[in-house]
């Protein structure tokens, strides 16, 4: 459920899932870009926990003053969310990973992970950080840690990809029998009832006007 005064859907039970499904509409003529601006980017990041909300008020001025890189890390990003969709999308069907988009994610990676840190946290033990350089690219570090985690888990057998011709949405199985199948049961599952519905109406009204009468 989206929570009051936030714009995304978070129904992927991943945080790399819900980057990925920043698209609507993906395998359609009608596909529907939801990161237009890197405004958008920083939105959904906030909305998503990747960024505080005091992270992105200092991303959003320096993007303001760096209009040009701003947008390159836009096109990079949205690069990014093409690649784990067909790697997790490959992984849903039951395909080999595709070499291609191995090779260009652990690109993507590699820069990222530059940023990780071991930090002191209380107990004696450490922990993991970013770093607090407030780089344009930081909204996607925890989208790639998150892709990283999840293609190498058991957890990546449980990926779903929404049933609705027009979705195509990527989700997290967590159902026992792993029977999910809509990426939310009250958008795209819905939808597909009223159509099944609308079908046997159809079908209904067809077969009463071929039955010949008495």
């Amino acid at each position: 459920m989206t929570p009051a005064g936030f714009v995304f859907e978070l129904s992927g039970g991943a945080l790399c899932l819900d980057f990925v499904n920043t698209v609507d509409n993906r395998p359609t003529p009608e596909r529907k870009e939801l990161l237009n601006r890197y405004e958008d980017l920083l939105a959904w990041a906030r909305q998503a926990g990747a960024i505080t909300a005091r992270q992105a008020e200092v991303l959003e001025r320096k993007a303001t003053r760096r209009p040009r890189e701003a947008q390159s890390v836009l096109d990079g990003a949205r690069a990014v969310r093409e690649t784990l969709f067909a790697l997790f999308s490959a992984a849903f069907a039951g395909r080999r990973l595709p070499s291609t988009e191995l090779a260009s994610l652990n690109r993507a990676v590699a820069a990222a992970l530059e940023r990780l840190r071991l930090s002191p946290r209380p107990g004696g033990r450490a922990r993991w950080t970013w770093d607090e350089d407030p780089a344009l690219e930081r909204p996607l570090w925890p989208v790639l840690r998150s892709a990283t985690e999840l293609l190498t888990s058991d957890d990546l057998a449980r990926v779903g990809e929404c049933a609705a011709d027009t979705c195509a949405w990527l989700f997290l199985d967590r159902s026992k029998n792993r029977s999910r199948r809509w990426c939310d049961m009250t958008v795209c599952g819905n939808r597909d009832k009223v159509r099944r519905l609308r079908q046997r109406q159809r079908g209904n009204r067809r077969r009463r006007v071929m039955t010949p009468r008495a």
